[in-house]
């Protein structure tokens, strides 16, 4: 008998559609850059095939698996625990089995919060937040955690930005507002981030959302979630007027450098995890 192992380690995510989705590519290369003898099994899945393969993971004794759209908040009825930052946002994208027990954690905005420090501390910072969907309440409450002092978030549907400022001011130490988003956007004086958190220019290099590009001042971070590309025409506009910008690889990679760890217990290398997406999407600089 050979005394190999031909029992890889599973891990991998549930979505639909999910053909696009380069979360694979990037967990891969750390795998083999690490020499984990893991998989990452990207799966279509659909609404009412969930429970399902919630259950097939449980059953295939997975070590963890990610959610994306549209099962982050219908598969917590399918867990045993929530994070404390689960709880507070309502989604879960990342899911650890240990011992038969499923747990969610919701690592989006932990991811954008590790990539923002690599720039600046949000402590003490007024923040300007674009957007008020699942990325944006993800990343408030984590800002809200870790310790900004006002966070201002603009929608275009003011009720829903009002819901995660409340959720800030009720579950953190930090201040937040909603306002309504009516034409291009007026940076503020006093404001040291601009995030834009909504999904215009994800595969436009052009788009931009609607920004008043002369109320940027020179100093100021602009970050973009979307990874493709990876320098968005706000981030090109934004550091061309002396602000300093912060991609949307930064946060794909660091959200998934923390499932590894909580599915593993082990931390894997950033830099090859966004040599792996900038293959896929081209270079950010």
């Amino acid at each position: 008998m050979s005394d190999k192992n031909f029992l890889s380690i599973l891990t991998g995510s549930f979505s639909t559609p999910c053909a696009d989705n380069p979360t694979v590519a990037m967990i891969e290369a750390a795998y083999r850059h690490h020499a984990i003898d893991a998989r990452y099994i990207n799966c279509d899945v659909t609404s009412g095939n969930l429970g399902d393969a919630v259950r097939g993971a449980k059953a295939m004794e997975w070590v963890g698996f990610n959610c994306s759209l549209p099962h982050k908040v219908a598969v917590i009825e399918h867990l045993d625990a929530l994070s404390d930052a689960a709880k507070i946002i309502g989604a879960v994208n990342c899911v650890t089995i240990r011992d038969g027990r499923l747990t969610g954690d919701n690592t989006d905005g932990k991811g954008f919060l590790a990539s923002l420090k690599e720039v600046t501390d949000p402590r003490g910072k007024a923040i300007l937040l674009l957007g008020a969907g699942g990325a944006a309440r993800a990343i408030a409450v984590e800002l809200g955690l870790a310790g900004a002092a006002h966070i201002t978030i603009v929608n275009r549907n003011v009720a829903q930005a009002e819901t995660i400022a409340a959720l800030v001011r009720d579950n953190t130490g930090s201040d937040a507002s909603a306002v309504a988003w009516d034409g291009a956007v007026t940076v503020s004086d006093g404001i040291d981030i601009v995030i834009n958190a909504t999904p215009v220019g994800l595969g436009d290099g052009e788009a931009m959302p609607a920004i008043a590009l002369d109320s940027l001042k020179k100093g100021q971070v602009v970050a973009d979630v979307i990874p493709n590309p990876p320098r968005t025409r706000l981030l090109r506009e934004a550091q061309a007027r002396g602000c300093t910008p912060l991609d949307g690889l930064g946060m794909l990679v660091n959200q998934g450098v923390i499932c590894v760890e909580l599915w593993l217990g082990k931390t894997v290398d950033a830099a090859v995890m966004k040599r792996a997406l900038q293959d896929i999407f081209g270079d950010a600089e």
